[in-house]
């Protein structure tokens, strides 16, 4: 574990840190610093996380490397249909020497729990992980119980296996910040994950770069970066836009616009900015609000797509000229 640091910690350079945790991910999840950068954009947000993409390329390994790396209490819930809310939450047990009934925490409990396919989980117990997403705490017996912090919930979905899952509902998939699909290597990485493999797990390589009351401190330094009100007034813009476009049920809530303005400043923080730039926003659109919306079944089947409404929104809409838009300081 890291030891605690008597020299100043390296908020003043936080580009140069970000590397440093990419660094030891890399050493597990190969050609994949775009996921990862997205996933350490999630943790610095306080954001929770849905990865989504056909099974064995990484989803699980990418979630239990970075909690590795924080150092924090992890957990894992293996979702089935047959999952009870209590599974969970917790459940309160009744103690013969004492006469009282005694809380058992469940494994979301944890400062990083990953819920694996969790489309296999029942309605009910979506709804206690959704209370925990949003209220971040559980309610057992009707008693409720704070999570602790910091807490991040990190989702792995398949896509391509329908049989025995539940759809997730928009309610749930509002309360994801970002959605992530990893993808597979190409031949050259996968070569030299094979290499890695032959003789122990790279995760073991990995190595504790951060402790989970700094991540909270990271986080707090997220908020403080300045968003100017003319890119506060862009976002508002473009969700407008998803809310009237013709080939989408419907748009995007207050909620993901406020995510896509905390994700931004995650983003401008990562790079070394203590300011938020156009170009942060519309690098984050699609990643932050397409898993949010619906497209009409006759824009489906004409091939349209989310991710194409979006990018069709964003160039439509005029990008606000700010004194930073061109790299200047504040």
């Amino acid at each position: 574990m890291v030891q605690a640091r008597e020299e100043r910690f390296p908020f003043d350079r936080p580009n140069e840190f970000i590397e440093r945790i990419i660094y030891q991910a890399e050493k597990v999840i190969l050609g994949k610093r775009d996921c990862i950068e997205l996933a350490i954009l999630a943790f610095l947000c306080g954001g929770h996380v849905l990865l989504e993409d056909v099974p064995g390329v990484g989803k699980t390994m990418l979630v239990r490397t970075l909690a590795r790396i924080v150092g924090a209490d992890f957990k894992r819930i293996q979702c089935t249909p047959d999952l009870l809310p209590s599974d969970v939450t917790g459940v309160s047990v009744f103690n013969p020497k004492t006469g009282d009934f005694e809380y058992r925490p469940g494994p979301l409990l944890a400062n990083i729990v990953l819920v694996d396919e969790i489309n296999r989980a029942s309605p009910r117990t979506q709804s206690a992980l959704l209370e925990a997403m949003e209220e971040r705490s559980v309610t057992v017996d009707g008693v409720e119980c704070k999570l602790p912090e910091p807490f991040l919930l990190l989702a792995t979905q398949n896509p391509i296996e329908q049989e025995g899952t539940f759809v997730l509902p928009e309610a749930q998939l509002d309360r994801f910040l970002l959605k992530i699909g990893v993808g597979y290597p190409n031949e050259q990485q996968e070569v030299e994950l094979l290499g890695r493999l032959q003789l122990r797990h790279p995760l073991e390589l990995a190595m504790p770069v951060l402790l989970p009351e700094e991540l909270m401190r990271m986080q707090q330094a997220v908020r403080s970066i300045y968003v100017d009100e003319t890119l506060k007034v862009y976002m508002v813009k473009l969700a407008a836009a998803t809310r009237r476009h013709p080939d989408l049920q419907w748009g995007v809530s207050p909620r993901a616009v406020v995510a896509l303005m905390r994700a931004s400043q995650a983003k401008a923080y990562m790079t070394g900015r203590s300011y938020v730039i156009p170009d942060d926003i519309k690098a984050l659109m699609n990643s932050v609000w397409a898993h949010r919306l619906v497209v009409k079944l006759d824009a489906r089947i004409a091939g349209k797509t989310a991710e194409a409404v979006l990018n069709a929104i964003a160039a439509a809409c005029s990008v606000p000229a700010t004194r930073f838009a061109a790299g200047g300081s504040i």
